[in-house]
């Protein structure tokens, strides 16, 4: 098994300062300003021993010069939702264990990803970084808490691949406190019984690690010699549309930019049905304005995955709005009434080429996949 733990490195606050850059640089947290707790805070500010959990008061005494920035939840989830788009480009054995971690079984796709985990989870952090603009660790092993262990071990805004034939060199120099399932409760149990690190615990005998914490030894055990049997739980819904949305940083009202995030969004949503091998028949198009207000339209054209083709309907429907320079704060393009390709006919003209925009549109899928998400791109998507 190869699984790939994906961890968003200090989650909210990075979606803040994808928007604003000048908070990087300086002490901030997400969070209530007085009574509330921290949610998330930059490294600058974990450098004065502010954390997540830590209630406001205190971090402010720690660093009373700490900015705050109020929560925004709802932008949160719409940042998840596009990282969870990158996922399922990947693999559809995706198991999102809250709003900023997931793990990702890759062994059955690692033939069509190239062969190659370590490439794969740089691919992942790349287009993370690329279209949500926030930074991701990665840990590779062969198994969901060696996976979780390394991308630990990664952070910040790194990768680390964990071998099979490395398993106990890494796990076993790690403290007790790295084992799934030992709290302060549990580690305070093994240090009295003079167990320090992790290796501590793989050699010591089973069954005196049961009598001492009962079912819970057992597991230790097993977890100190690298094994865990857990496999990844897809609990997402089946599929029934794919999009893409990006975020102005400022406000735009040039229609030349918005219709260039519009092939943009097109483009990574075509690509994302083409890994999926799905074609979809309804186009709809998504516009949030300066005072967020949103309004969708949606039109009907053949089963397709061509970029060309979905962009042609959007911007159809964008230009059926009539807009006079207003101010837009968000594009997104969706496709809809999805079905596998293989069971999709399009009819050939006489005069079709052999070859068109869809084989070189796969071929592009490649590249990127190898390269990166800037390896090939269209000319205006470059400005």
């Amino acid at each position: 098994m190869i699984v790939a733990h994906v961890d968003m490195d200090s989650f909210y606050a990075s979606v803040e300062i994808a928007e604003r850059p000048e908070l990087a640089e300086v002490p901030m947290f997400v969070g209530g300003s007085d009574r509330g707790v921290v949610l998330s805070a930059n490294y600058p500010a974990r450098a004065y021993g502010i954390g997540a959990g830590m209630p406001a008061s205190r971090a402010r005494r720690l660093c009373p010069g700490v900015r705050v920035v109020p929560p925004r939840f709802d932008h949160y989830t719409l940042v998840s939702d596009g990282i969870r788009e990158i996922f399922r480009t990947i693999t559809d054995r995706m198991e999102m264990v809250s709003i900023d971690e997931a793990f990702l079984d890759l062994t059955t796709a690692m033939r069509r990803l190239g062969g190659d985990p370590a490439a794969v989870g740089e691919q992942i952090r790349a287009q993370v970084m690329d279209e949500q603009r926030v930074p991701c660790s990665v840990g590779i092993g062969p198994s969901k808490f060696i996976a979780k262990l390394a991308s630990k071990a990664a952070k910040p805004d790194g990768l680390k691949h964990v071998r099979p034939d490395e398993v106990i060199a890494f796990l076993h120099p790690l403290p007790v406190e790295a084992i799934w399932g030992v709290g302060e409760a549990t580690a305070a149990k093994l240090h009295r019984l003079g167990l320090v690190t992790v290796r501590d615990v793989a050699m010591t005998k089973r069954s005196t690690l049961q009598r001492a914490l009962g079912n819970q030894g057992g597991l230790l055990f097993d977890l100190a010699w690298g094994r865990d049997e857990r496999s990844v739980i897809s609990r997402e819904p089946v599929e029934h549309s794919i999009g893409s949305q990006e975020t102005f940083s400022l406000d735009v009202d040039d229609a030349w930019r918005v219709e260039t995030e519009i092939l943009r969004m097109a483009e990574r949503t075509a690509s994302r049905m083409r890994a999926q091998q799905m074609v979809g028949r309804r186009v709809t198009l998504s516009v949030r304005f300066a005072d967020f207000q949103t309004i969708t339209r949606t039109g009907t054209i053949p089963p397709t995955d061509a970029t060309n083709d979905i962009f042609a309907e959007a911007m159809r429907q964008f230009r059926r709005l009539h807009l006079q320079r207003a101010r837009i704060r968000r594009v997104g393009v969706r496709v809809e009434g999805l079905s596998p390709r293989a069971e999709s006919y399009e009819q050939p003209t006489l005069d079709a080429p052999e070859r068109g925009w869809r084989e070189l549109e796969v071929a592009v899928d490649k590249a990127v996949l190898r390269f990166g998400p800037k390896a090939v791109q269209r000319a205006r998507l470059t400005v």
